[in-house]
């Protein structure tokens, strides 16, 4: 298979799922055809990942693994990315799956839009209680760069998930993942896909995305270092017409750790992120449902 050959690249960054990554495995090798070719990251794991890896290439020559030093998923991303061949990339997260016929669809549907510089998928959220939810992919209207922006960033209308998106490749490689954020890394990056080039939606659901605990989530470390840092490589890479958001947008943020903050009991710092948005952007911070938490916390003060 020759790099023009190839129409899309599965990448699976992998890191400690030496338990799970074979059900995404299995979900892509059985799809598999002769524009497609599946690229696995190994980045770093510490359990059995490799061991699981060497087996699945001595039976699936097709199958590349990759392995590299610890270095986060956005660096994993990266890679597999750079390594890619294929037109299009979908990044399938180890502990998910694809659905069969996914990538059948996907290549109806670039079929049908190749200007397209992204695909949204259906997808079906699996609980860890057993309970599954289809969801279907938001609608992205053809409007200017600042009101696309606006509708991602600030009044969360678009929605957007790996596993279940395709992306064009030659649009990732112009804004790879910030490798330095610890979470949040692909917001960023969907902010540029959003104004680069159309969005086409796909009704089919495309994959299983089960849902469990992050324990990045819940790991409040340097968190307003890393919510500006958010801001920061969102804003470097959109257009002039962009930038007036930016500061709303950071108030945004600063509402996300006030939130945070709250749920976790932390009402100093619940009440300085808020009063840090409010400055920023009272349009942001006065809306109820953010005000009427705030005011909770000065009447308990």
């Amino acid at each position: 298979m020759t790099p023009s050959e190839t129409l899309i690249s599965v990448v699976i960054p992998a890191y400690n799922y030496a338990h799970l990554l074979p059900r995404a495995l299995d979900s892509v090798l059985g799809q598999l055809a002769d524009d497609v070719e599946l690229i696995v990251v190994d980045d770093g794991s510490r359990d059995n990942t490799t061991e699981v890896l060497a087996g699945y290439a001595a039976r699936h020559p097709q199958l590349r693994a990759i392995h590299q030093a610890n270095a986060g998923p956005a660096a994993a991303r990266n890679r597999g990315i750079r390594e890619a061949a294929g037109r299009y990339v979908l990044l399938l997260d180890a502990d998910d799956e694809l659905l069969p016929e996914a990538l059948a669809q996907l290549r109806h549907a670039v079929a049908a839009r190749p200007d397209a510089g992204m695909f949204l998928g259906a997808q079906v959220s699996v609980f860890a209680d057993g309970r599954e939810r289809l969801r279907q992919p938001t609608p992205v209207p053809a409007l200017a760069p600042r009101e696309l922006i606006a509708r991602y960033l600030l009044q969360k209308r678009i929605a957007i998930s790996h596993c279940c998106s395709l992306f064009r490749r030659d649009l990732l490689l112009q804004c790879p993942y910030p490798e330095s954020l610890r979470k949040g890394e692909d917001i960023a990056v969907f902010a540029y896909l959003l104004v680069s080039a159309p969005v086409v939606t796909v009704a089919q659901p495309l994959a299983r995305i089960h849902k469990h605990d992050d324990s990045l989530r819940h790991n409040r470390d340097r968190e307003e270092e890393n919510a500006l840092g958010i801001v920061r490589e969102v804003f470097a890479s959109l257009p002039a017409e962009c930038q007036p958001l930016r500061r709303r947008y950071t108030a945004q943020r600063y509402l996300s750790l006030f939130r945070i903050a709250q749920a976790d009991r932390d009402p100093a710092a619940a009440r300085r992120f808020y009063a840090c948005a409010l400055r920023l952007s009272p349009l942001q911070a006065l809306r109820w449902g953010y005000l009427r938490k705030a005011l909770r916390l000065l009447v308990r003060r």
